[in-house]
């Protein structure tokens, strides 16, 4: 786990200060890599790489980076290729190998297959390799690892981090299409970010610099190919397999390796799992709110902990934690994403960080199983309709109104939610229902100056993806709303879980997203996945005799809320208040801030309202407000040599 950064001119002329800009690029990513740098420039100045270092495999000089070839291919790398030691016996007898690191093994496929090498690595990362007449980049299948672009002045620039990219840039300001996204959804659905000029690689797909043009091409995608003739059984014995040496692969290291265990299924499955391994390191991590016990998910997590025989270090996370850290969790996210569950991952992953430099998570398991309550909402609906019309027993409800019953109980506090979806389009067409189920800004009428965003454009973009026959063949509305989660909501989910760890200089890795679990539980039908529209079930049922009873019972599970309602209607309400009363908020585009302080203190208990708009306005007091500062960083580094340092 690292961080990496480049520049590359497209029309092959000397790059103005390339050195004193690698470092400039390099210094704002120093948190990634805090056991080495490094820097790499040709000698006509026409490319240039930097790389900040986190030791985990092969801890000696030789791993050191941008690490280049006999062939003068160079390489800079984020990341971690699993199965680095199946590829050394693979490739050596063409590849003469001078460290044990994952890295040299990028460099030795790439000799050999060229751009299909990606087709043989497994792992999580984002890397570029310049080879004298070309740049190749990659960013791995689901978006683990970050990749980030811009091209300026005929200059194409890379980075793991947006920050290291905005001393660079023309101007830091707002892309308003990737703000409605934001709005709409807490994320964006494609390749902008929040700032204008920056664009994101998504997932699964590659960029090639060549001849003066910029080609991006995807070379890996989840198909929903259901297999129909296997039972649940079947399905189960090979899922737990799959898992095990999932599991077994992502604890190499040359560094002790511990887990997140949040109470929830998958973390919980993860650290089980790792704990049968000598490599693990039998420790796991846990952020609690004891002050409101309705947010304390510690006895799960010290049952669980018990259970995998890992010593479970927690942390009480306090109001006081949230105004000393949250403009360090938004200045480390680069934009803000997802709900609030960044701020205590930042606080957990900085406990992590103090005992380890690797932590197993469970990312992924939601997207993958159906693990989000508004599944249910969605499917309860369906159930509903189909018994009004009387085909409630046709195979692509998935669930039928009496198997759905014993499990409503999980929504208890989700009726506004649900009050709010029956109010509209109730019985509509599936993508606009899911879209409703997704759309959290619904309460933003006012404070959001919509005359000046294209709102109409985003559900445009969410229907081309909700509705791609080209991955979901119809066969169930669960594959369809998994499928966006898993193409949109995810990416985002994993950049908080990225700068969370890296924040501190920690490694995250998370083991059900193994390409070869994903391939396989797409094949799973649904009615088997969501059965009676349980959440996790298939996951549940595989793994029903290493997982604790309170676990497999429980009904409350919700991500990992924060009180934030109880905060800012108590004793951070004046530090919340203050956040928007600045005089340069008053200017601010796109948004209304007199309702928005006149409505603050209205939203709902779990409502993203107030995380969404003060996340915002924290984005723009750290990077738009000094917006010079990162504009003279360039004049104020000193030229790097090109050289591991």
């Amino acid at each position: 786990m690292c961080g990496i950064a480049g520049a590359v001119a497209l029309d092959r002329t000397p790059i103005k200060n390339l050195s004193s800009v690698l470092g400039a690029m390099s210094n704002l990513i120093a948190h990634r890599g805090p056991d080495g740098r490094g820097f790499w420039h040709a000698p006509n100045d026409i490319c240039g790489l930097a790389h900040r270092r986190l030791s985990i495999i092969d801890l000696s000089e030789s791993g050191h980076q941008p690490m280049t070839a006999p062939s003068g291919a160079v390489l800079t790398f984020n990341g971690e290729i699993y199965n680095y030691l199946e590829l050394m016996d693979e490739l050596k007898g063409s590849w003469n190998f001078r460290s044990r690191s994952d890295s040299e093994t990028i460099l030795a496929a790439y000799d050999r297959w060229g751009a299909d090498c990606l087709d043989h690595l497994r792992g999580m990362f984002s890397f570029a390799i310049w080879d004298g007449d070309r740049l190749f980049a990659a960013r791995d299948r689901f978006g683990i690892k970050p990749f980030y672009y811009a091209v300026v002045d005929g200059v194409f620039y890379f980075a793991s981090e947006i920050k290291a990219l905005l001393p660079v840039l023309p101007e830091i300001a707002t892309d308003p299409e990737a703000l409605s996204e934001y709005i709409t959804f807490q994320y964006t659905i494609g390749d902008r970010s929040l700032f204008k000029h920056v664009h994101v690689l998504l997932p699964g797909h590659a960029i090639i610099v060549e001849n003066g043009e910029i080609r991006v091409r995807r070379y890996w995608d989840v198909h929903y190919n259901v297999d129909f003739d296997h039972t649940p059984k079947w399905f189960e014995e090979r899922m737990a397999g799959i898992m095990e040496d999932s599991v077994a692969v992502h604890l190499r290291s040359d560094v002790p390796v511990g887990a997140y265990v949040s109470g929830g299924i998958d973390s919980s499955l993860i650290a089980i799992l790792a704990g049968r391994e000598e490599a693990s390191g039998k420790v796991g991590f846990h952020g609690k709110f004891t002050e409101f016990p309705g947010y304390d998910e510690s006895p799960y997590a010290e049952a669980v902990s018990k259970q995998a025989g890992f010593d479970l270090h927690q942390i009480d996370i306090t109001a006081s934690d949230f105004q000393n850290s949250i403009e360090k969790v938004i200045y480390h996210l680069d934009q803000p994403v997802a709900g609030p569950g960044s701020f205590p991952q930042y606080m957990v992953s900085k406990l992590a960080a103090e005992h380890v430099k690797v932590v197993l998570g469970g990312q992924g398991g939601d997207e993958i199983f159906g693990g989000y309550a508004r599944y249910l909402i969605a499917y309860f609906e369906q159930a509903i309709s189909s018994a009004i019309d009387g085909n409630h027993r046709n195979g692509n409800f998935v669930v039928t109104p009496e198997s759905i019953i014993p499990h409503l109980t999980v929504l208890q506090e989700y009726k506004p939610l649900i009050r709010q979806l029956f109010s509209k389009g109730l019985f509509g067409p599936i993508d606009e229902r899911y879209f409703r189920l997704i759309d959290r800004s619904t309460d933003l009428e006012n404070e959001v100056d919509w005359s000046s965003l294209d709102r109409s454009a985003v559900f445009g973009r969410f229907q081309s993806i909700f509705n791609s026959e080209r991955n979901v063949r119809k066969e169930a509305y669960f594959d369809s709303m998994t499928h966006f989660d898993f193409k949109c909501l995810l990416p985002a989910l994993l950049q908080v879980e990225d700068r969370m760890s890296m924040a501190h200089g920690l490694e995250s890795r998370v083991p059900l997203l193994d390409h070869s679990v994903v391939e396989f539980a797409a094949t799973i039908p649904a009615d088997i996945k969501f059965k009676g529209g349980q959440m996790k079930h298939f996951l549940k049922s595989t793994f029903s005799r290493e997982l604790p009873p309170q676990l497999m019972n429980r009904r409350d599970k919700m991500g990992f809320p924060v009180p934030l309602k109880e905060w800012f209607s108590g004793e951070l309400h004046d530090f919340a208040m203050d956040i928007f009363q600045t005089q340069k908020n008053r200017s601010r585009p796109y948004f209304n801030t007199d309702v928005i302080l006149g409505n603050f203190d209205k939203a709902e208990r779990f409502s993203r309202k107030t995380w969404g708009l003060l996340s915002l306005e924290l984005w723009h007091q750290i990077f738009h407000d000094r917006a010079a500062e990162y504009k003279r960083m360039v004049d104020e580094t000193p030229p790097q040599l090109s050289a591991a340092q």
